[in-house]
């Protein structure tokens, strides 16, 4: 069966089989930034934006995506460079093993469409679903919270 995505911007096809997941399918792609933590939906480290919304990508089934726009972390970068959250994440040092980052970028990315000024509750109950073994989230949402007032004074990239 093919599909026809829009991934990060660029309109994409695919060859997928009925069962697979919308993770393996980018995985396959070259979208290495969408890991397989889990493959249950637990840890929050395949989540990308699936048409604006953040989703684990393990969870959703590819055959049901045909038309649909996927934006992983790679899509993120703009003409000037990173993202606010890429940079304040790297700047910042929430970045430790890296392994579950762009699962927690997109997640955030999800959290500031929707709530430009977020308290540091917010951003934890945003993260609830994004497992990391490294960093305490401590450094995560301080990079998160730093972002949003990034975002909110017109600096995306």
């Amino acid at each position: 069966m093919k599909i026809t995505l829009t991934i990060d911007g660029k309109p994409s096809e695919a060859t997928i089989d009925p069962g697979e997941c919308l993770m393996d399918v980018l995985r396959r792609l070259g979208h290495t930034s969408v890991k397989n933590g889990c493959d249950r939906g637990d840890c929050g480290s395949c989540a990308v934006l699936l048409d604006g919304r953040a989703v684990n990508a393990c969870l959703v089934f590819a055959a049901q995506l045909d038309g649909a726009a996927i934006t992983t972390v790679e899509g993120l970068e703009g003409p000037g460079g990173l993202h606010p959250l890429q940079f304040t994440a790297l700047d910042g040092g929430a970045v430790q093993c890296g392994f579950c980052t762009p699962g927690i970028l997109m997640t955030a990315l999800d959290l500031l469409t929707d709530h430009p000024d977020p308290t540091e509750a917010e951003v934890r109950r945003a993260l609830a679903g994004s497992y990391c073994r490294c960093t305490g989230y401590v450094k995560p949402v301080a990079a998160i919270l730093t972002a949003a007032a990034l975002l909110r004074d017109g600096r995306r990239d």
